[in-house]
C-alpha cells in the first residue's frame, strides 16, 4: 500500500510538473506568435514607407527637372512639352535618390531655405574670386602660381559632393578636376586662392544646407550666436 500510494505521489507531482511546462511552452508559442506578428505588421508598413517616400522623391525630382526643362527650352507647345515631361520622368526614375539621397535630412523645407540663403553668399564669392583673378592677370609681373590642391571631405552624399564640387568651379581662379574616394583634386590659380580653399567655409557651408553628419560647422556657430544675440537682447 505504501508503495502504491508513493507512486501515486510521484506520479501526480510529474502530472504537475508537465502541466507546468506546457504552460510555460503555450506562453512561450504565444509569445513568439506575438512577436512575429508584430514584425510582419513593421515589415510591412516600413515597406510601404519606403514605396511612399520613394514615389515623393519621384515626383519631387520629375517636377523640378520639368520647370528647369522649361525654363531652358522656351518651347510651349504640346509636342515638345510632352517630349519633356517624358525625358524628365525618364530621367527622375532613373537618379531621384540622388536629389534626396540624406536620410537624415527631415524636412526639405529646411534644405531648401538654406540652399537659396547659400546662394548671396556664393554670388559674393565669385564676385569677389572675379575681382582677385583680375588683379592677378592685369598686374606687370602677374604672380600666378597654379597648384594642385588636394583634401578629403567630410560631406557624405554624393548631392553635397557636387555642390561643393560645382561651387568651386564657379568660383573663378579654383576648377575641380577630380573626385575619388571622398578627397577633391581642385586646380588654383595662386596660393591665396588655394589658403581659402584649404580654409574650409565652402565645404562647412555646403554640409550645414544638407545637414550633414554631427560635426560642428562654422554656420551652426554662427547661427547659434545670432540666436543668442536675440535672446539676449
Amino acid at each position: 500500500m505504501e508503495a502504491t500510494e508513493n507512486a501515486f505521489r510521484i506520479l501526480e507531482k510529474a502530472r504537475g510538473n508537465a502541466l507546468g511546462i506546457l504552460d510555460t511552452a503555450v506562453q512561450f508559442t504565444g509569445e513568439q506568435t506575438r512577436f512575429l506578428e508584430e514584425s510582419r505588421w513593421e515589415v510591412l508598413v516600413s515597406g510601404a514607407q519606403r514605396r511612399k517616400t520613394r514615389f515623393q522623391n519621384f515626383v519631387g525630382t520629375a517636377f523640378i527637372l520639368f520647370a528647369f526643362w522649361m525654363l531652358l527650352s522656351g518651347h510651349f507647345d504640346a509636342f515638345h512639352l510632352t517630349l519633356g515631361a517624358i525625358c524628365c520622368g525618364l530621367v527622375a526614375y532613373l537618379f531621384h535618390d540622388l536629389l534626396f539621397a540624406n536620410v537624415r535630412v527631415g524636412d526639405m523645407r529646411i534644405v531648401v531655405a538654406r540652399f537659396i540663403s547659400y546662394i548671396p553668399w556664393l554670388i559674393k564669392q565669385i564676385v569677389l574670386s572675379n575681382l582677385h583673378v583680375a588683379s592677378v592677370v592685369l598686374r606687370y609681373r602677374m604672380p600666378i602660381d597654379p597648384q594642385i590642391v588636394t583634401f578629403k571631405t567630410k560631406l557624405e552624399t554624393d548631392i553635397s559632393s557636387v555642390t561643393l564640387a560645382n561651387s568651386i568651379t564657379l568660383t573663378p581662379g579654383t576648377i575641380t578636376m577630380d573626385i575619388r574616394d571622398g578627397v577633391f583634386y581642385v586646380h588654383a590659380l595662386d596660393q591665396k586662392v588655394a589658403d581659402d580653399l584649404n580654409a574650409g567655409e565652402m565645404e562647412d557651408r555646403v554640409a550645414h544646407i544638407f545637414m550633414e553628419a554631427d560635426h560642428l560647422y562654422v554656420q551652426d556657430i554662427l547661427d547659434a550666436a545670432r540666436i543668442y544675440q536675440v535672446l539676449r537682447v
